[in-house]
């Protein structure tokens, strides 16, 4: 538990800001799971050019992160890893409509894709998709209904299985279907999914963000874990948008917005590639790019037809994930 006391040690720090800042001077912003680490650093960054003010952190899955914003969570910002997820906030009254038109990239300053660790060694010779449906393999990714780290990884498997199967939907959904069953618990986040891995040893292989793959693999060593890059995996954005509503109430719009231009800036996109993101600064990408192997990705829009069209027939009622759900 050594990286996860660090972290939190870490992060009381950094968090504590002047006891007398006014709300213009505060931000809280509302992130996915498996980011503490990297937000740790981009804050502490952020602080050190703006002294005077403070910036809180909430981690959880995104799903749920979205939905404690719409119950009253009060988030200046989001940093997210799913489009859904920031459509939701913008359906009910919280984000704007043309959010994604507001930063570069589609609002997304870097990005991952789902990707593999495995025990050292790789004693089960896990090396893609397929074999994550074999009878001797135990998957371990987090709760597709509370986490969009796992909602990448159905949509990524789903994906190589319509190449697999060339469009067969009874196949893919039996391949899919064959991943849930061999997932012996479902975590409700990214990073419980990572400490049932890695503390308490249960699963051959962990499914998650090559970002935190890595960063696993670099705390753990060799002799504990190793990562395997799939033939191909799914482009995974993280869209951040400002949360109108508590910006509006806060008084912290103008703060907010350049909290998360900072993201964008060289010292902040050098800070997302530390952390094992993959940025879309040519410099900075280039500088890491030797610590990035070469994976072909494909996208949301061009094998599932856009984020409305995934949502509506995989994660919405009545939708494949929950009918996958219903078979397991």
């Amino acid at each position: 538990m050594k990286r996860f006391l660090l972290v939190g040690v870490a992060l009381a720090a950094i968090l504590a800001g002047p006891l007398q800042a006014s709300a213009a001077d505060k931000l809280l912003n509302a992130s996915y799971d498996v980011a503490r680490e990297l937000f740790a650093a981009e804050n502490a960054a952020f602080i050190a050019k703006n002294p005077g003010v403070s910036v809180d952190q909430s981690h959880a899955g995104t799903s749920k992160q979205a939905r404690a914003i719409v119950e009253g969570l009060e988030a200046d910002v989001v940093t997210f890893n799913q489009v859904t997820d920031i459509e939701f906030l913008v359906k009910n009254g919280f984000v704007s409509d043309d959010w994604k038109k507001d930063f570069a990239n589609q609002a997304s300053p870097f990005y991952s894709l789902p990707s593999f660790l495995v025990r050292a060694g790789n004693p089960k010779g896990i090396k893609d998709w397929s074999d994550l449906v074999r009878d001797d393999v135990k998957v371990i990714f987090p709760n597709p209904k509370t986490s969009g780290n796992a909602r990448y990884t159905y949509l990524a498997a789903t994906a190589y299985a319509k190449e697999a199967f060339k469009g067969d939907d009874a196949k893919v959904k039996e391949f899919v279907t064959k991943l849930f069953n061999n997932v012996p618990v479902f975590d409700t986040g990214g990073r419980a999914a990572t400490t049932t891995f890695v503390e308490r040893n249960i699963g051959d292989v962990l499914i998650t963000f090559e970002a935190e793959t890595r960063s696993i693999a670099k705390e753990y060593g060799s002799d504990k874990v190793e990562s395997v890059i799939p033939s191909v995996s799914l482009l995974a954005e993280f869209p951040v948008a400002i949360v109108d509503k508590v910006v509006d109430k806060h008084g912290s719009r103008d703060l907010a917005k350049s909290y998360l231009d900072f993201l964008y800036t060289p010292e902040g996109q050098r800070i997302a590639a530390q952390h094992g993101n993959r940025v879309h600064e040519p410099a900075v990408a280039a500088e890491f790019k030797d610590q990035f192997p070469e994976v072909r990705l494909v996208t949301v829009e061009d094998v599932f037809g856009g984020w409305d069209k995934v949502q509506k027939e995989h994660f919405g009622s009545g939708g494949l994930l929950e009918e996958i759900y219903g078979e397991r």
